[in-house]
């Protein structure tokens, strides 16, 4: 259970962010449904509800995804439903189970970076971007490999381009964390390949998907590129798969999602 000396209920983004930077144990909340997982002690507790940012929209060239968004809302989205062979909706709908995708907002499982997240690998297949308060626009895979800690998510970018996609997962249980994620998906700018719950941070098969765009994807290559992507990637241990075993599914996951948007 984590416990908090004030809160704050902002009512602008700059509220908000004043209050983040005050102090380092100072917290924006989401849903708080991990966080409750563990003992924390917050000094200042902020709340984004009043700050309308639960919302799915296309918007211009993007599919916008607002940071107070729920994975209950994300699931049933007519929108991500009919996109990307629905890959973003589906990626969400074996979490746990209904009253926990109720609660768990886009925003804090996407700038906390859940290494067993089903959401991100979904997101990172796709052109997607996120935007920050302080630190402005910038790709997905960027944003992982960053550093920020005090920040503000407010939104998520997917370009709303045409492209077909494959999400695989493999877990020991329906409601059951994932073992593994493998997801796929062919655009106007080439294949990209997202694995996640490795069980690390999902990352891209950069070294498959330049593979990809240099030589084709055909029958004859497949096994390679697969063999490639489970090479370049790190699997760890946990208390659901090892390592060896997760680098060996990966093989076959990623085959079957390549099949699948070919």
């Amino acid at each position: 259970m984590f416990t908090f000396s004030k809160y704050l209920l902002a009512s602008s983004l700059e509220e908000a962010y004043d209050m983040l930077v005050k102090n380092k144990n100072n917290a924006i909340l989401g849903g708080t449904a991990y966080i409750k997982m563990g003992n924390r002690r917050l000094s200042t507790a902020i709340d984004l509800s009043a700050l309308d940012l639960s919302f799915i929209r296309e918007e211009g060239e993007n599919i916008e995804i607002g940071a107070m968004t729920t994975l209950r809302d994300i699931e049933t989205s007519d929108i991500l439903k009919k996109k990307f062979n629905g890959i973003v909706a589906r990626s969400v709908e074996d979490i746990v189970g209904v009253q926990l995708r109720n609660v768990v907002t886009a925003g804090a499982t996407v700038f906390s970076k859940y290494g067993f997240s089903d959401f991100i690998p979904g997101l990172l297949a796709l052109d997607t971007s996120v935007v920050l308060f302080k630190a402005g626009e910038m790709p997905l895979d960027k944003f992982l490999e960053s550093d920020i800690k005090q920040d503000i998510l407010v939104k998520i970018l997917i370009k709303n381009r045409s492209a077909k996609g494959s999400f695989q997962t493999i877990r020991k249980s329906k409601s059951d964390y994932a073992v593994l994620n493998v997801v796929a998906s062919n655009t106007v700018d080439g294949i990209r390949i997202a694995v996640g719950a490795r069980p690390g941070k999902a990352v891209l098969a950069t070294k498959a998907m330049e593979k990809i765009k240099t030589e084709g994807l055909t029958e004859e290559n497949i096994e390679d590129i697969c063999q490639l992507a489970s090479d370049e990637l790190t699997f760890g241990d946990n208390m659901r798969a090892s390592g060896k075993y997760r680098k060996a599914v990966c093989k076959v996951m990623l085959k079957r999602a390549l099949v699948e948007v070919m």
